[in-house]
């Protein structure tokens, strides 16, 4: 099998440069919903422009990540045992954390989002489902064809949603559950091909047999992801794109009131996905830059995420009643909130590691 080498060439240790860009993806949905909910149309495109590009990038580096931290997960897991009984154990950790994520999801509407039924879906539901569907194929990626064929799915599956849009949005009115729960914010179909893209790279770069492969993989990521970014402003130059519309909402899919990248877009959004994490390497790993407080966001994103709806949209936008509409407020609004955050997460991590000292001895 070829899990064991997989445990061996993966770095055992936490890799902090992951973590940093996990942050600075939390930082960039946590700006997209301040310009949201703490302005409005008044700011006009530079508003608009930070509301997109916040998206464009922060969501699909979420999701990749998610897809591209699964096989390191699984090899810290894995080697803490071997054989059968392994497998169903972590496969069973794997479903119970994706489990707890569509739980926490349905939890946030009904607490945050009173107004709307909460089993829609979110971001959080389809990282949920990103992980339990992720797991079953990344058993065989060991095998090259395999590696290949789960990435022509994951195209052929976002392919299969562009060309089945128009019927999907004649379709979904009149089935609104299913519109709700499965087409509503960040669904599944796409956007698990997303996870499934970062599953394949994730499992290659942790298979690379030295740390030097793996940052050379990582500069090739870093090269591909400057030529994405080239080819999309190509592609605007060439088709003579208004600057205030080069980055702009009716260029993509809007299904149920929400957004999911077409054609074009993708370039912006692979670019910036391979651009950060070989930048982010350089800089955490190589230059040993300080990035302390993203790595806090990173190791605590998904509890960050949950709770800063209450403080940026019960709080301050739904009962005080926020509405920042100066650059200057706005951003150091902004500023207080990212210290706070990081206060927090830094909290969290200390409860949680007085936590497990204290069961280490009962598990033992």
């Amino acid at each position: 099998m070829a899990a064991p080498a997989l445990v061996e060439r993966a770095p055992a240790e936490r890799l902090q440069f992951l973590d940093a860009v996990r942050g600075f993806a939390l930082v960039l949905m946590i700006v997209n919903h301040t310009g949201r909910w703490w302005q409005d149309g008044t700011m006009g495109w530079p508003r608009y422009n930070l509301i997109y590009t916040s998206m464009a990038v922060g969501a699909p580096l979420f999701l990749f990540l998610v897809g591209f931290c699964l096989p390191l997960s699984y090899a810290r897991r894995a080697a803490a045992g071997g054989g059968a009984s392994m497998d169903r154990g972590v496969a069973a950790k794997f479903l119970q954390r994706g489990a707890r994520l569509v739980l926490a999801s349905w939890l946030l509407n009904f607490l945050v989002f009173r107004d709307e039924p909460f089993w829609e879906g979110g971001v959080l539901q389809t990282i949920g489902l990103g992980i339990i569907f992720g797991f079953p194929p990344m058993r065989l990626l060991h095998h090259r064809v395999a590696r290949y064929a789960l990435l022509a799915v994951a195209i052929g599956l976002y392919v299969l949603f562009s060309v089945s849009f128009p019927a999907l949005v004649g379709w979904l009115p009149a089935h609104p559950v299913i519109g709700r729960t499965l087409f509503f914010e960040f669904p599944p179909w796409p956007w698990i091909s997303l996870v499934w893209v970062g599953l394949v790279l994730g499992w290659a770069w942790a298979h690379q047999e030295t740390a030097q492969r793996r940052a050379r993989y990582l500069w090739l990521m870093s090269g591909a992801g400057v030529a994405l970014l080239l080819a999309f402003a190509a592609w605007d130059a060439a088709h003579g794109t208004p600057v205030h519309l080069s980055l702009a909402f009716k260029r993509d899919f809007i299904l149920n009131n929400h957004w999911t990248p077409r054609g074009v877009t993708n370039l912006l959004g692979f670019g910036a996905v391979f651009c950060a994490l070989g930048l982010a390497y350089y800089l955490v790993e190589v230059r040993r830059l300080p990035a302390g407080w993203l790595v806090i966001l990173g190791r605590t994103s998904l509890m960050l995420y949950f709770l800063h709806h209450f403080i940026v949209f019960s709080l301050t936008s739904e009962w005080l009643g926020w509405k920042l509409n100066d650059w200057w407020q706005y951003s150091l609004a902004n500023a207080v909130l990212m210290v706070l955050l990081v206060f927090l997460g830094k909290l969290w991590l200390g409860i949680r590691g007085a936590a497990s000292r204290r069961l280490q001895p009962a598990w033992r």
